[in-house]
């Protein structure tokens, strides 16, 4: 009994490997591929139990049903072809591929140079998909738009953590562990968002250098978990998010569909690249694009792609749950050979599927490729990391002229940017993330220092906006009032450091372990503090957009200098922001003092009332230099 098609309406393949009474179908898309192989493995020894080639086709999908195949056997699959580089037809029989769809691998990924030697056997060196009872799908849970979101890197949050058993450290079910819900808890996450937990592989001049990735940016499989990360595979990834779900979390996955870790036409050979290279990754000429820095590109734009893609996230969602996707290098998804889409075919098919739809997603809107920067341009309702607010918030601490303006634009939900596609700011607001500075180190170091590497210091960002000096909890005031969701990286909220390394992606050590033995507890209360503060006053923190030319006539809102009076735009020294917004009976005020000396509130109170700070990163009274206050107004008793 072959896979049962419905070819009369057009239903798609269920692509991968589907168990059945008394075996399995198995469907692979490979459109130039000649003839498509299913080996199965023993899981104790390793072995090949047998081979079968897959005999049914129907236009680019080879399909079959292989008898007395069981949960728990592994399998890979085996593409024959014409081998003809020049034609960018590579194929190698000798290659075991992982089946683009498989659920769970029996281990991790390890870069070996046999892998991308044409004519060398690779079952013994590469992981076999498991051959998995399809877990029942999850209903859809109703889930509540992100406001503060904690992004982590599953190893390096918990491998330090000293309440955390040892055998849970570095996996996803340390997430659970008591100690870590309460800290989230604590700070007020209300969004966990994870940095890939799918197969990966590390790039090939890592182990010239003795170093492995650590983050993960560098997948093999949309589908399976890492087993470093997620031992238990899709069940123990089910449990974790269904207690913090329970916590009330939501819970983000960083996928990465820009690139995968096969690299250039000399890299290794592990999926897509041996099954259909052309047809899989986009090229110019023959050539393989490089949009994403890492050697190939995936090719987003063509149906069988779309289709990969759409049919992984919902996996995610129906399976294990997940709320919401953040995409890496998210140009990508909208690309064709004519440049960047925002009505692309992958684009209309998320806001198509009714599953997908009802999740939040969220955009890295660039890539290293020509138009690649496209903030603002991805579809309605789609939350993107802002860099714009990253880059103003740190040049007005540090002193840039004209850069007063700029920062009431990004605190006030960056209408220039995301007014034209929703009624409510998208912006992710940030002010570091896992790539560049720690908050910490954007203070303590004015160049970045990444020998650690092996790349003599070239990696990384050059031009980083530093405050040497600065003040983190100004920062971190500024980032929680600020319009719009916002993102913390883990570890950030109780100064962690990587030595000035800003591109620490290969340092799986204790330069990027969270070092929760020396957390700095003060900043910790302060973060949760400032939290608090966002839900106490929401007309100085919430989604909607705050206009720029506020005026003192303006019931509403009014922007004012240090004497009280309008603010001045157009003055490339102003170092003294402050915003009154008011709405009914209240009134609230936020001050941003980044001049070098203390100023006085100077706005006056409505009779029988007074202004009261509430809040200040700094100690000292009223308006201290660098400081960010926040002020309510009450009744005199």
């Amino acid at each position: 009994s072959i896979l049962k098609l419905n070819l009369e309406k057009g239903a798609a393949f269920p692509l991968g490997a589907t168990l059945e009474k008394n075996g399995a179908n198995f469907a692979v898309w490979a459109a130039r591929a000649e003839h498509i192989s299913v080996c199965i493995y023993d899981a104790v020894t390793k072995n090949e139990i047998f081979r079968s080639p897959l005999t049914g086709r129907n236009g680019d999908v080879h399909f079959g049903f292989i008898s007395d195949v069981k949960p728990g056997m592994l399998y890979g699959l085996r593409a024959s072809g014409p081998w003809s580089p020049e034609q960018n037809q590579m194929y190698d029989d000798s290659k075991l591929l992982l089946d683009p769809y498989a659920n769970e691998i029996d281990h991790a990924f390890a870069i070996l140079p046999e892998l991308g030697k044409q004519g060398i056997e690779t079952a013994h060196l590469v992981p076999k998909g498991v051959i998995t009872v399809a877990l029942p799908d999850l209903p859809l849970r109703q889930i509540s738009e992100p406001g503060f979101v904690y992004e982590l890197q599953v190893k390096s949050f918990s491998m330090l953590h000293p309440e955390v058993p040892q055998k849970l450290r570095g996996t996803v079910s340390a997430l659970t562990h008591p100690a870590i819900l309460s800290h989230m808890k604590k700070i007020g996450v209300d969004t966990i968002e994870l940095m890939p937990i799918t197969a990966w592989i590390d790039e090939p001049h890592l182990q010239v250098l003795g170093l492995t990735n650590s983050w993960g940016y560098n997948p093999v499989s949309f589908f399976a978990p890492d087993p470093r990360l997620a031992p238990g595979g899709l069940v123990e990834i089910r449990q974790t998010v269904e207690r913090l779900h329970a916590e009330g979390f939501n819970v983000v996955l960083d996928l990465v569909f820009n690139h995968t870790g096969e690299g250039d036409d000399h890299g290794p050979v592990l999926s897509m690249h041996g099954l259909d290279s052309t047809a899989y990754y986009r090229h110019i000429n023959g050539i393989l694009v490089n949009d994403s820095g890492c050697g190939n590109t995936v090719a987003m734009d063509r149906p069988h792609v779309v289709q990969l893609v759409v049919d992984s996230l919902r996996h995610w969602v129906l399976k294990c749950g997940i709320d919401g996707f953040r995409f890496d290098l998210a140009t990508v998804m909208g690309r064709s050979d004519m440049g960047f889409d925002p009505n692309a075919a992958l684009f209309q098919a998320i806001e198509n599927d009714p599953v997908l739809s009802t999740r939040f997603m969220i955009a890295e809107p660039w890539d290293i490729g020509p138009g690649g920067y496209q903030l603002g341009n991805f579809p309605p309702g789609w939350y993107e990391w802002n860099d714009k607010y990253r880059n103003d918030v740190r040049r007005f601490w540090r002193g840039d002229n004209y850069s007063a303006n700029s920062l009431a634009t990004r605190i006030s939900g960056s209408s220039d940017i995301f007014q034209k596609k929703s009624a409510t700011s998208k912006s992710l607001n940030f002010i570091s993330a896992h790539d560049g500075f720690t908050l910490r180190d954007l203070l303590n170091f004015s160049a970045k220092n990444n020998l650690a590497n092996g790349e003599d210091n070239r990696d990384g960002k050059n031009d980083e906006i530093t405050w040497p000096g600065g003040h983190i909890r100004a920062l971190l005031a500024t980032l929680f009032m600020s319009r719009g969701a916002i993102m913390l990286t883990a570890g950030d909220e109780f100064g962690r450091t990587q030595n000035g390394n800003n591109n620490a992606y290969c340092q799986d050590n204790e330069m990027t372990w969270l070092n929760w033995a020396n957390a700095d507890q003060q900043l910790i209360a302060s973060v949760a503090e400032l939290n608090k503060l966002r839900n106490a006053f929401p007309l100085l923190a919430n989604a909607d957009f705050l206009a720029e030319q506020l005026s003192d006539a303006d019931p509403w809102g009014y922007w004012f200098d240090a004497s009280g009076q309008l603010l001045e735009w157009n003055n490339p020294e102003t170092r003294f922001i402050g915003l009154r917004v008011a709405k009914g009976n209240k009134r609230n005020a936020i001050v941003f003092n980044g001049s070098n000396r203390a100023q006085s509130f100077p706005i006056q109170a409505r009779s029988t009332y007074q202004w009261e700070r509430k809040w200040c990163s700094d100690p000292a009274p009223e308006c201290p230099a660098q400081s960010v206050s926040v002020f309510a107004e009450r009744p005199i008793n």
